[in-house]
């Protein structure tokens, strides 16, 4: 027996990540993904189900093959023939792709809240299945579904890590499914979704529904206190996100469809909305919707879908609901086609409540520079100060650190800046109070941001860092300077007398 590894292993997950990769050959990353992400998905469930199995044998008052045993305790009925222990027994068999299909369609079969969601294609002609059984015994070697594993996150940790990579080598492709988890985090940490109706119309894969419920567990509260409502356009992606959620027991209701022409959760007013739409999206067919009831405040452009989301946002906001969502940096400044206007109507409305420049290069799918938009619809309640009529910048563009050459990251301190200056700011107590600090973070009011044209970039607001002032007198300090550069001048000239040298001896002078 193949002795399984766990989430106490260094770095397991990027371990697994480069023995999968392996296996995939010639096979393209989007095409893979499904094939990898599927298979976790069913030990996760099968590890979890041969759990409880095992211990209702054990009762001589139980039944082990009685489904409803299984479904009380919110675990999946998994049939025999879809047993993880059955498929890697038959792993080296050249059948094995229809037996992983068979396996799938039987607990979508038993299973209602999966219809329709995981892939049943492993059987195709295109599938190496050799290194189909290779995967299946590497997946086999984690312990994912346990109750152990389960408490740790090991799935997720593993469909997570996963999710990013895989958007990693599908560069541009990626972002469709994927938000990097930074901006995930500032999100939440700045909306605090403890409690009510969470939202996101173009939820990708779910990872703001998995990061809220990380932010819950982590501030000590209940996650049964919020209720998932999401949608996505894209199948395939609505499908990663069913099983991203499925495994870590989130019971969202996830619509597949497109939010702007069938509107799924038409009558939501959610409390807290976290979205990272597709930015200036121009096939959105905005003229099908030219009088729609969302547009309160003016028709969106038709060639950019910017402000049709910003305006979707608004309109499923519940009386006190929060709303944070990534756009691209023009949504801020931008006049053409009316967004100006859309914009200037927004602003006078007071409902922007907070605006952050973010750093480049922290998507995949986008070398665009981003920003985050914060919008309420209550500035005056209970739980905050009132802040009517202001609108607090953030300009994080300095911030972050290079995870590799193209991609920049967020550290948690830097979150946690961020997160706790817009909460110092509404009046929150996070161990300081807020002031202005030049070049980082400025509260504005209306009328000045009416002197801006109701332009949004932080950087308009905020101004400059101070400069520290040098203690050095300038008569010293030249001093010092001019010494380095005749010092520097002196070597400059001892390396070019050595090179002619070096070039001399093989024959070649200057």
């Amino acid at each position: 027996m193949v002795r399984e590894s766990t989430g106490e292993n260094i770095n397991f997950e990027e371990k697994l990540w480069q023995t999968a990769d392996k296996l995939r050959n010639n096979m393209d990353a989007a095409e893979y993904k499904h094939v990898v992400l599927g298979l976790i998905f069913l030990k996760y469930i099968s590890d979890a189900f041969e759990e409880k199995y095992t211990e209702l044998k054990e009762d001589e008052w139980a039944d082990p093959e009685d489904q409803d045993e299984y479904l009380a305790e919110n675990i999946f009925w998994v049939p025999p023939e879809a047993r993880w222990e059955y498929l890697q027994n038959n792993a080296k068999r050249p059948i094995i792709g229809r037996l992983v299909d068979d396996a799938m369609a039987a607990i979508e079969r038993d299973n209602s809240t999966l219809k329709g969601v995981l892939p049943k294609n492993y059987a195709r002609e295109a599938l190496d299945k050799q290194r189909l059984g290779e995967l299946i015994d590497l997946i086999g070697t984690i312990g994912l579904g346990d109750r152990e594993n389960r408490s740790r996150d090991v799935l997720g940790r593993v469909y997570e890590y996963f999710l990013g990579r895989f958007a990693d080598a599908e560069g541009k492709r990626g972002g469709q499914f994927y938000t990097p988890r930074s901006i995930v985090r500032v999100l939440t940490e700045m909306i605090e979704p403890y409690h009510g109706r969470v939202y996101d119309p173009c939820c990708g894969s779910g990872g703001m529904f998995v990061q809220s419920e990380k932010f819950i567990e982590a501030h000590g509260g209940r996650v049964d206190d919020i209720a998932v409502y999401g949608q996505e356009s894209n199948q395939t992606t609505w499908r990663l996100c069913k099983m991203n959620l499925a495994i870590r027991g989130i019971d969202g209701n996830i619509q597949w469809g497109d939010s702007f022409h069938d509107d799924r959760h038409r009558d939501l007013k959610a409390d807290f909305i976290l979205s990272n739409p597709p930015f200036n999206d121009s096939d959105w067919k905005g003229d099908q919707l030219a009088d729609d009831s969302r547009w309160q405040f003016g028709r969106p452009p038709k060639g950019n879908a910017n402000f049709a989301w910003v305006q979707h946002y608004i309109h499923h906001l519940s009386p006190t609901g929060i709303a944070g969502f990534v756009l691209a940096n023009g949504s801020m400044s931008s006049n053409t086609a009316g967004e100006g206007k859309i914009r200037k109507s927004i602003v006078e409305a007071d409902l922007v409540d907070c605006m952050i420049a973010l750093p480049g290069q922290l998507f995949y799918n986008t070398g665009i520079p981003a920003c985050l938009w914060f919008v309420t619809r209550d500035k005056q309640n209970n739980k905050f100060r009132d802040r009517r009529g202001e609108v607090l910048f953030i300009d994080a563009r300095e911030m972050g650190f290079l995870r590799d050459r193209t991609h920049r990251e967020l550290t948690d301190e830097e979150i946690k800046q961020i997160a706790d200056t817009y909460h110092a700011w509404r009046g929150e107590d996070v161990g300081f109070t807020y002031k202005d600090v030049p070049g980082f973070c400025k509260s504005a009011n209306i009328e000045e941001i009416a002197k801006h044209d109701h332009i949004l970039t932080p950087g308009r607001y905020v101004g400059f860092a101070e400069e520290e002032e040098e203690d050095e007198p300038f008569e010293e300090k030249m001093e010092r300077l001019t010494t380095q550069l005749a010092e520097q001048f002196r070597e400059s000239r001892e390396l070019e007398e050595r090179i002619r040298e070096n070039l001399k001896g093989i024959g070649y002078e200057l």
